[in-house]
């Protein structure tokens, strides 16, 4: 029983429609593809347009603004992380890690919520590239591409009923956790020596998601269409255009991250100073 979460939703003296505790294309918020796309492509527009408006204006500092949406991002993360382990370790200790991965009983109804509040927290998220745009710091194709990606992402995995769903999204907010109070934290001055580790471990996350994805699509297809002919431990439940999506977007962001990685920390000395690539400061997740 997730005791923290019956406490927290004792907090509202009303009972949310079904809609919003539960994911239902076409009646969920952003449950459908046209709002998405939609969405996607004013995010584009505005980042963009705030660019064009700021080359010849002086670039806007924001520090109180900036710290308070990195505060909440990296707090409402911890705290969704946390309620998803109290759902996740006790499922993992009753059923063990296949079925944990794999069963269509590991995409439980609570489960099915934190993904929709993960997925909400995601357009949250392109508010970074607002400021990044507003403090007239470079746009990098990784940053935008990713954030962009990445609700896209929430969005096909929750259409698919992804089993595994839970490994990536906790593996994402752990990150994010820490990535989210760096920012908050050196906005306002500290420094912090651990720095490129937090794209290490971005990197890592993908290669273990990576593994699950595969392992997941290998199972799946070996169960459904090769059954006697090649080893499996069984089905993976998940659309498998949501699972080949998922896993291809994924490799995408490995291959991008690991050439961010060797760009800006393995560049030569002359062109890395305080925490710089080529006099560009990068901000991703």
């Amino acid at each position: 029983m997730a005791l923290s979460a019956d406490l927290l939703l004792a907090l509202f003296p009303f009972q949310f429609p079904a809609h919003y505790t539960s994911y239902i294309a076409g009646k969920t918020p952003l449950s459908t593809t046209a709002p998405v796309v939609a969405s996607l492509i004013s995010y584009l527009v505005v980042i963009f347009g705030i660019q064009a408006y700021m080359s010849i204006r002086k670039p806007q500092k924001l520090t109180i603004l900036f710290q308070a949406h990195n505060l909440i991002l990296s707090s409402g993360s911890l705290l969704l992380l946390l309620l998803a382990l109290e759902e996740i370790i006790p499922m993992y200790q009753k059923n063990g890690l296949f079925k944990t991965l794999c069963s269509e009983e590991a995409w439980t109804p609570r489960l099915e919520f934190y993904y929709m509040i993960n997925y909400y927290f995601k357009y949250i998220e392109l508010i970074d590239t607002v400021f990044l745009a507003l403090k007239k710091k470079p746009l990098h194709f990784l940053h935008v591409f990713h954030h962009s990606a990445t609700v896209f992402l929430c969005y096909t995995q929750l259409n698919g009923r992804n089993s595994m769903s839970w490994l990536i999204v906790i593996l994402n907010l752990s990150v994010h956790v820490i990535m989210y109070y760096y920012y908050y934290a050196t906005a306002g001055g500290a420094r912090f020596w651990w720095k490129k580790y937090l794209t290490t471990m971005q990197i890592a996350q993908f290669v273990i998601d990576l593994c699950a994805g595969y392992f997941g699509i290998y199972s799946h297809f070996a169960y459904t269409y090769y059954s006697g002919t090649l080893p499996t431990m069984g089905d993976c439940a998940a659309t498998e255009s949501a699972a080949i999506f998922g896993c291809a977007l994924l490799t995408s962001y490995l291959g991008l991250f690991i050439n961010f990685y060797n760009h800006t920390y393995k560049a030569p000395a002359s062109k890395l100073a305080n925490g710089k690539a080529d006099g560009h400061t990068h901000k991703d997740d």
